[in-house]
């Protein structure tokens, strides 16, 4: 007669043995002709012998009953291939099997479990959504930051800017008999461009203004990736706090402008990254966009005495001057304090001497740079000697290294020269 489940109890009562166990026992070594669930006519032949209540178990080697040939596995096997995955599902004791498994709930399980049961079903449901900016934003260059600001109405800053000193009695007397040349007509627009920008405030609305901050992290930082808007990563870059935004009084947006510059050219890309590593130096270390934006405070101060002016003339451009000076002042700045290894504690000091240097003397300033750049450009393998170090003195850093210093910038310094330019 066919076996349909009756041994399965006899054996759990007799051995003791779980009923689950002992039917998938049987039901592995059923003849696989034998009908799923009644299916086939070939009888299942039980694997084990009752006897008082013991077992007497006949082994199977490598899946063979012994009497079993291997021509019947064969071909066997071949009938068990053939099966429609729909029988195997109708098999009665696959769904005694699988229906077990399931147990129904209990009282104990507790309103947190269920709770969470059904928030998760309920995340089966949520199509994910693809966002149109999870794409690394593009780098800007410099002139495409420019540019916007070219097409864009700043007329209300203009309204704002001061872009000479106001000097009055002897003072303009003097200026103009001995000071200075003033800057050509034709290019006080541009000059004026550029006080309206620095009076420009970070704008979390403006693409540009956002892909230039994107660009001066990535470039100093190496990352492919863009990075939160707030956040302590700004730290890494040097600035002061989560919002950069908050480290542009002074400078306004022509702070970001001129780091935009200095890590986008690929002259300058180099040094920048050489003013980076220093910025990250166990004792030496500063806030490298902090400092950055006091290059760009002295080099304003700088345009607006004029002391540019016999330069921009020259060239006939406004930017491209002030860009180069503002570099020129950072490597002035780099080689004074790496070869004095001065710290933070003397930033006010180095700050203040570094912008009277750079003021009285633009026009070396600027060969400086053109010779360092000239070096780095066609590098000299039989040249050893040390890089120029400007208006420099002694080192005041010892005793302080180590400690934890408060960054004083140039645009924090109290003004005490006559003709001081006015912070913006």
């Amino acid at each position: 007669m066919p076996w349909k489940g009756t041994v399965v109890s006899q054996h759990t009562q007799s051995n003791n043995l779980p009923a689950v166990s002992t039917s998938l026992s049987a039901l592995a070594l059923c003849h696989p002709a034998q009908g799923l669930n009644g299916a086939f006519h070939h009888e299942c032949k039980e694997t084990e012998e009752l006897t008082n209540g013991h077992s007497n178990h006949k082994p199977v080697m490598n899946g063979l009953m012994p009497g079993h040939s291997v021509k019947e596995h064969a071909n066997s096997s071949s009938v068990l291939k053939s099966l429609p995955i729909s029988a195997l599902k109708q098999n009665g004791l696959l769904q005694s099997l699988a229906a077990g498994g399931k147990q129904p709930k209990t009282e104990r399980e507790s309103a947190d479990v269920e709770q969470a049961r059904e928030e998760w079903e309920a995340l089966e449901s949520i199509q994910p959504v693809v966002s149109e900016e999870s794409s690394p934003t593009p780098l800007i260059s410099f002139n495409e930051a420019l540019q916007h600001f070219q097409t864009t109405d700043l007329g209300e800053l203009l309204k704002k800017i001061q872009p000479t000193i106001r000097r009055t009695g002897l003072a303009t007397f003097t200026h103009f008999l001995f000071g200075p040349p003033r800057l050509h007509r034709e290019l006080l627009e541009e000059r004026d461009l550029v006080f309206a920008i620095a009076q420009s405030s970070l704008d979390n609305s403006q693409a540009v203004h956002l892909r230039v901050l994107q660009t001066i992290y990535k470039r100093l930082t190496g990352s492919k990736l863009d990075c939160p808007r707030f956040g302590t990563h700004w730290e890494n870059v040097g600035f002061q706090g989560t919002d950069p935004a908050t480290d542009l009084r002074g400078t306004g947006f022509l702070g970001l402008m001129h780091a935009l510059y200095l890590v986008m050219d690929p002259e300058t890309l180099p040094l920048a990254r050489d003013i980076f590593k220093l910025s990250q130096h166990p004792t030496q270390n500063f806030p490298f966009c902090v400092m950055s934006i006091n290059m760009t405070c002295i080099a304003l101060h700088a345009l607006r005495e004029e002391a540019l002016s016999k330069e921009c003339n020259r060239r006939q451009q406004v930017v491209g001057v002030l860009n180069e000076f503002y570099v020129a002042t950072f490597l002035h700045l780099y080689q004074l304090w790496k070869s004095q290894q001065k710290t933070v504690s003397d930033s006010g000091f180095v700050l203040k001497e570094v912008e009277l240097f750079a003021k009285k003397n633009p026009k070396q300033m600027l060969r400086r740079l053109d010779v360092f750049l000239r070096e780095r450009r066609y590098p000299d393998p039989t040249a050893q000697r040390p890089s120029p170090c400007l208006g420099g003195r002694g080192a005041r850093s010892e005793g302080t290294r180590g400690k934890e210093m408060h960054f004083t910038g140039v645009c924090e310094l109290p003004l005490n020269m006559e003709g001081e330019a006015r912070l913006i």
